[in-house]
């Protein structure tokens, strides 16, 4: 069996299972007796796993009771332990959707920083799943299929992620494709609100910036006006022209929750609440959305990720275990130098939370 550097951790530790008894077993469970997964980037170092269980080692291995289960209860501790340590980046971008980079060169990207599990997931679309997922085997990452779907909820704009999706599913397919619909009507509207305000041409600058132009987004707009000197940063951009109540600002009618969490299900994936700490809810409102996002089955929140502040990656962790739900990590990467962290270079998730990846 051979194991790359990008596969860190999968092998999570049950430390103290006695293999004794297990000669017989067939399967991965007799392939991980005195194997060495090494890590890669920052959270480098050794982890062997010799003589150690799997979380899906056989049921009268991982159902044990009285010593054995306070065993057990710390070996899940060791496994949870080698779980947070695993350089999970699971939200980017590609030029599929609004990123600057092909799948491949931010695959290439994400193994550069260490990254041993990788997720591309562009807006509202899939085709950059089968790229993403050559370019991650040939890299030596784990490679988690994902989407990120646009969402109207209460009068604001939400992300969901899916991860670990089966990119095609028809249902995923066709609400994704539907969800697109009316972005290029809306662009040619953000188009003339510019003009009125005096920025002539942004609808065909910003075309010059799409992959693909069922995905033009005001991401697009915003790299074009900095390229022509309106502003300093996207970020700039998206403060003084597109927003909400700015004058480059148009709204538009995406999926609703139900239907995002309920496509992302029907392909047999997580759902994960993406950068919450971005939603500008008052508290009753932020409560509901949770409230609602569980009650479909909603099954993870973004805890650390580009966009979070520390006491934001401290409240989120919160959330996630009031909520019962998995936490995830991701950058939201889109191309170099754009956001306020690079890819694969997020801090680990706090130990009080339960990874998504844990079991994966």
């Amino acid at each position: 069996m051979v194991v790359t550097a990008g596969m860190v951790a999968v092998v999570a530790v049950v430390a103290s299972v006695d293999m004794v008894g297990t000669a017989g077993t067939d399967g991965p469970w007799k392939m991980v007796q005195n194997l060495t997964i090494p890590r890669a980037g920052p959270f480098s170092g050794d982890a062997s796993v010799a003589g150690r269980a799997l979380p899906w080692a056989p049921d009268h291995l991982r159902h044990a009771t009285g010593a054995t289960q306070a065993k057990g209860d710390r070996s899940r501790m060791s496994l949870m332990q080698n779980a947070h340590a695993i350089n999970a980046d699971l939200h980017c971008h590609s030029t599929v959707s609004d990123g600057t980079l092909s799948p491949r060169a931010v695959a290439e990207l994400a193994r550069d920083a260490g990254v041993a599990y990788w997720a591309l997931t562009d807006h509202d679309e899939v085709g950059g799943q089968a790229a993403a997922r050559a370019a991650a085997e040939e890299f030596g990452m784990r490679y988690v299929p994902g989407v990120e779907i646009s969402v109207t909820w209460a009068g604001q704009t939400v992300h969901i992620v899916g991860l670990q999706i089966d990119p095609f599913c028809p249902d995923l397919i066709d609400g994704l494709t539907n969800t697109r619909t009316g972005r290029a009507r809306r662009a040619r509207d953000i188009g003339e609100a510019l003009a009125k305000v005096g920025i002539e041409g942004a609808y065909a600058g910003a075309l010059k910036y799409v992959g693909n132009p069922d995905l033009i987004s005001r991401t697009h707009f915003a790299r074009w006006l900095v390229d022509q000197g309106h502003c300093a940063t996207i970020g700039d951009v998206f403060s003084e022209y597109l927003s909400e109540g700015r004058p480059g600002f148009v709204g538009h009618r995406w999926a609703s929750l139900a239907e995002a969490v309920g496509w992302i299900r029907t392909a047999s994936g997580i759902a994960v609440m993406a950068h919450p700490g971005r939603y500008h809810y008052t508290d009753t409102q932020h409560d509901a959305l949770f409230d609602e996002f569980k009650s479909l089955g909603g099954g993870a929140v973004e805890v650390v990720t580009g966009s979070h502040t520390p006491d934001q990656y401290r409240r989120y962790a919160e959330v996630a275990r009031h909520y019962g739900l998995l936490a995830s990590r991701g950058s939201d990467f889109h191309g170099p130098g754009e956001g306020r962290v690079e890819l694969g270079t997020l801090p680990p998730l706090p130990s009080t939370v339960t990874p998504v990846w844990h079991d994966w």
